[in-house]
Protein backbone atom coordinates (compact mmCIF):
# COMPACT_ATOMS: atom_id res chain seq x y z
CA UNK A 1 0.00 0.00 0.00
CA UNK A 2 1.47 3.62 -0.45
CA UNK A 3 2.47 5.35 2.16
CA UNK A 4 2.43 9.85 0.96
CA UNK A 5 3.15 13.02 3.13
CA UNK A 6 0.71 15.56 3.72
CA UNK A 7 2.69 17.37 0.91
CA UNK A 8 2.10 15.13 -1.91
CA UNK A 9 -1.57 14.14 -0.70
CA UNK A 10 -2.30 17.73 -1.25
CA UNK A 11 -0.56 18.57 -4.55
CA UNK A 12 -1.76 15.06 -5.80
CA UNK A 13 -4.97 14.32 -4.50
CA UNK A 14 -7.30 13.99 -7.61
CA UNK A 15 -4.59 11.38 -9.12
CA UNK A 16 -4.67 9.38 -5.29
CA UNK A 17 -8.57 9.70 -4.71
CA UNK A 18 -9.04 8.22 -8.39
CA UNK A 19 -6.54 5.13 -7.28
CA UNK A 20 -8.36 4.32 -3.94
CA UNK A 21 -12.06 4.78 -5.35
CA UNK A 22 -10.47 2.19 -7.79
CA UNK A 23 -9.19 -0.01 -5.36
CA UNK A 24 -6.16 1.20 -4.33
CA UNK A 25 -6.42 2.62 -0.74
CA UNK A 26 -3.25 4.82 0.38
CA UNK A 27 -1.62 5.81 3.90
CA UNK A 28 -1.00 9.78 4.64
CA UNK A 29 1.63 10.40 6.85
CA UNK A 30 3.09 13.12 8.90
CA UNK A 31 6.53 13.42 9.18
CA UNK A 32 6.70 9.44 8.53
CA UNK A 33 4.28 8.69 11.02
CA UNK A 34 0.88 7.21 9.24
CA UNK A 35 -2.23 9.20 10.22
CA UNK A 36 -5.02 7.52 8.26
CA UNK A 37 -6.12 5.22 5.38
CA UNK A 38 -8.00 6.62 2.49
CA UNK A 39 -10.27 3.45 0.33
CA UNK A 40 -12.91 3.31 -1.31
CA UNK A 41 -16.65 3.44 0.05
CA UNK A 42 -18.79 0.29 -0.18
CA UNK A 43 -21.81 1.46 -1.73
CA UNK A 44 -24.31 -0.42 -2.94
CA UNK A 45 -25.49 0.36 -6.47
CA UNK A 46 -29.04 2.20 -6.93
CA UNK A 47 -31.41 -0.10 -8.57
CA UNK A 48 -33.01 1.55 -11.74
CA UNK A 49 -36.76 2.21 -11.03
CA UNK A 50 -37.67 1.48 -14.70
CA UNK A 51 -41.18 1.12 -14.71
CA UNK A 52 -41.84 2.04 -11.59
CA UNK A 53 -45.25 3.83 -12.01
CA UNK A 54 -46.82 1.24 -14.26
CA UNK A 55 -50.57 1.07 -14.59
CA UNK A 56 -50.63 4.64 -13.19
CA UNK A 57 -50.31 6.92 -16.41
CA UNK A 58 -52.01 6.78 -19.49
CA UNK A 59 -50.52 8.13 -22.68
CA UNK A 60 -53.43 8.38 -25.20
CA UNK A 61 -53.39 7.16 -28.60
CA UNK A 62 -52.60 10.34 -30.04
CA UNK A 63 -50.12 11.39 -28.18
CA UNK A 64 -47.36 12.56 -30.89
CA UNK A 65 -50.43 14.35 -32.62
CA UNK A 66 -51.80 16.25 -29.47
CA UNK A 67 -51.70 20.22 -30.26
CA UNK A 68 -50.71 19.70 -33.81
CA UNK A 69 -53.33 22.32 -35.19
CA UNK A 70 -52.43 24.86 -32.46
CA UNK A 71 -48.87 24.49 -33.04
CA UNK A 72 -49.14 24.77 -37.02
CA UNK A 73 -51.67 28.28 -35.68
CA UNK A 74 -48.45 29.58 -33.44
CA UNK A 75 -45.80 28.57 -36.26
CA UNK A 76 -47.00 28.13 -39.34
CA UNK A 77 -48.04 25.21 -41.45
CA UNK A 78 -45.63 23.39 -43.01
CA UNK A 79 -45.85 23.36 -47.26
Amino acid sequence: METVNIHEAKTQLSRLVEKAAGGEPFVIAKAGRPLVKVTMLDMPKRAKRLGFMSGEIDVPKDFDSMGAGEIEQLFGAAE
